[in-house]
């Protein structure tokens, strides 16, 4: 058999007689060759050989390396990818490395408001309301408009068997010019038409019909009418001072409008009261503003949500860091006080200024008898939906930064005399971390109104949905009597009042009967209120019952909803 090696033999041949170890050793040093079978007779020992590939002696200490090339550098294994088949997808062998998360906050979006210059709220506002109220009887005693069918969606160029009445509608409301040519297709001049008709209406005034805009269209005449009667009648004894720059805060269209020499400025969007917590109507002034601000717990807030929220988590203070104060400001442990009942109530609850703090950083401050006020707040996506009817009767104000700086114009900056508050300034403020009360050199004048219908100075009519139910007259009280006593109403079974008027017709009666006994009732004559006891002894009662009804000082009991505590 022939030698399989074409190496030489000398000096470059090694041959390893003896154990396992060092054979198995040697093996992984190099590759091997073949030697030819021994002759008979001649040594039958292992014979291996070991062939190493480079031409050059072998460096020392380096025979048992299992690199077959030991001088060339370590280097990182590459990924490998199996490259990918029929029923495979290549997949890299190593984990890919995590991504880097930004810490950043995403940016906040805010919903499209009205872009229009003139105020909701002027002095002239009833007046052009309560006209329009009367052009909207005229339209409603005359049949006003057909409503369309649920199916109505059309497109620029369509034609449909209600685009008439489309037309009807919008030139009646002044949308569509009267002089506008007859089609009955959606041509340019309608599609405008609709355009106008949603920015009337506080909808995105893109021409596109959706289920907002047919549901506006089909709201009969007589209940637009309606609700411009009765936002006009809202406004009905107002004394509230329109001054060179004021804020209107519309409840209905959830919107802030900074009003500056009889135009709008800016319109800020708004969170308002929902409709269990309603936001009230207010006529105030804005005095201070109040960066990094604390918030005290309303007490309707700490009896229905507090209180259920810290027997389930008791930790649930501590992570929103609000403190429990007791009697002269002293901190009191939450552990201490039995959340089962209602003491709680009894303590003032005060959460840290921060970015979680629910006031957010700016509070916008404006004294009113119903604690309520404008502010920031932690919860910024509310801002981008187009219902923002979810407060607990305060407003949250959109940007409210650049709304601060609107309102502290004129004022002296944080640098003295010649500075000014801008927004570099605001936030250099709020970046300090301490609370700090701005006043302002002059007040600025802050209404509140709801008004679901409302006419501008231009005879344009605007129209909001009523998110309070203010506008719908309420049912007449079938089983009531048209005018109660007012001292009875308060009473838990008023109903023996009337049960006892019906003795007067037997007056003659009664009087006949102290005719047995005229000393006893000759006697009592000068203290005695009424001559006829029957009839006067229910009236007592009723009044001893009433009282519940009202406060300690005189105050009904019953005040608006939705009010957001004191001040923090």
């Amino acid at each position: 058999m022939p030698n399989v090696s074409s190496a030489p033999r000398g000096s470059r041949r090694t041959r390893l007689l003896g154990g396992t170890g060092a054979a198995l050793a040697l093996l992984l040093a190099g590759p091997l060759r073949a030697e030819p079978a021994p002759e008979a007779g001649a040594d039958s020992r292992i014979n291996l050989r070991i062939e190493p590939k480079a031409e050059g002696a072998p460096e020392p200490k380096r025979e048992l390396r299992a690199d077959p090339n030991p001088d060339k550098p370590e280097a990182k294994p590459e990924q490998k990818v199996e490259r990918p088949t029929a029923g495979t997808v290549a997949v890299p062998t190593e984990a890919p490395q995590p991504k880097k998360t930004s810490r950043e906050l995403p940016p906040v979006v805010y919903a499209r408001v009205s872009e229009d210059p003139l105020p909701t709220y002027t002095a002239q506002t009833f007046v052009e309301t309560m006209r329009a109220a009367e052009r909207y009887q005229i339209y409603a005693e005359a049949g006003g408009w057909k409503a369309l069918p649920a199916d109505f969606a059309p497109k620029p160029g369509d034609s449909h068997a209600a685009i008439p009445s489309l037309r009807h509608h919008l030139t009646l409301t002044g949308d569509l010019p009267a002089d506008a040519p007859p089609s009955d297709r959606f041509d340019p001049p309608l599609v405008a038409a609709v355009k106008s008709f949603q920015a009337r209406h506080g909808l995105p005034d893109a021409g596109i019909f959706g289920r907002l805009t047919l549901n506006a269209l089909n709201v009969p005449a007589d209940v637009r009418q309606r609700q411009l009667r009765a936002s006009a009648q809202r406004l009905m004894g107002s004394s509230f001072g329109f001054g060179e720059r004021y804020v209107t805060v519309n409840i209905p269209s959830a919107t802030v409008e900074a009003v500056e020499g009889g135009a709008v400025t800016r319109r800020y969007v708004a969170v308002v009261g929902s409709p269990d917590k309603q936001t009230p109507a207010v006529e105030t002034r804005i005095t201070d503003v109040n960066l990094n601000p604390t918030w005290t717990v309303p007490i309707s807030v700490i009896k229905n949500e507090i209180i259920p929220t810290m027997r389930k988590n008791p930790g649930y203070l501590a992570k929103n860091r609000i403190r429990i104060l007791g009697p002269g400001g002293v901190e009191v442990d939450p552990t201490t006080i039995d959340w089962t009942t209602q003491k709680a109530a009894n303590y003032t609850l005060r959460q840290d200024s921060g970015l979680d703090n629910s006031l957010g950083q700016v509070r916008i401050d404006m004294p009113n008898r119903h604690a309520i006020y404008m502010h920031d707040t932690p919860s910024k996506s509310l801002f981008a939906g187009s219902v923002r009817f979810h407060s607990h009767g305060c407003v949250r104000v959109g940007q409210v930064k650049e709304f601060a700086a609107w309102l502290l114009q004129g004022t002296e900056g944080p640098n003295g005399a010649g500075s000014a508050w801008g927004p570099i300034e605001i936030e250099t403020a709020i970046a300090a971390g301490e609370r700090r009360d701005v006043k302002l050199v002059k007040p600025t004048p802050v209404a509140f109104v709801y008004l679901t219908g409302y006419a501008t100075s231009d005879g344009r009519v605007h129209f909001r949905d009523d998110i309070y139910g203010l506008d719908t007259p309420p049912a007449p009280a079938a089983a009531t009597p048209p005018a109660p006593d007012v001292t009875t109403t308060g009473a838990i079974t008023p109903r023996p009042a009337p049960a006892a008027r019906p003795a007067t017709p037997s007056r003659p009666a009664a009087a006949q009967a102290p005719a047995p006994k005229p000393a006893v009732r000759t006697a009592p004559a000068p203290d005695a209120p009424a001559p006829q006891p029957p009839s006067a002894a229910p009236k007592p009662q009723a009044r001893k019952v009433a009282p519940p009804a009202r406060g300690p000082e005189g105050e009904p009991v019953l005040l608006p909803p939705g009010l957001v505590g004191g001040r923090g």
